[in-house]
């Protein structure tokens, strides 16, 4: 069994910058894609960015050369970083990982974006 928990989102600055951090602990072994999503009020949930277990990525076009998805294997737990720089106010949403091999989501964590 596969839990996820994500933290680091909070309020910043337009021009700012903010690292999301997702922990996948458990029967991790067979984990292949994780990815971000973000869902904005009254939106639906898109996808920001995945990483295979190769290091492959995939950005969606409104965050590419913003923001950098990084991916850490350990035995018993995967790591998936998500670095945003040049934060803009359209940007805010609620910020989800996702394991797509087990069809897993995190909790969520909000990020804000001020103008």
């Amino acid at each position: 069994q596969v839990r996820l928990v994500e933290s680091g989102g909070g309020l910043v600055q337009a021009g700012g910058s903010l690292r999301l951090s997702c922990v996948a602990s458990g029967s991790v072994f067979s984990i292949n894609v994780m990815g971000w999503f973000r869902q904005a009020p009254g939106k639906q949930r898109e996808l920001v960015a995945a990483i295979s277990s190769h290091g492959t990525t995939n950005y969606a076009d409104f965050v590419k050369g913003r923001f950098t998805i990084s991916r850490e294997n350990a035995k018993n737990t995967v790591y998936v970083s998500l670095q945003m720089n040049s934060l803009k106010p359209e940007d805010t949403a609620v910020y989800y990982c996702r394991d797509y091999t087990n069809d897993l989501w995190g909790q969520g964590t909000q990020v804000t974006v001020s103008s």
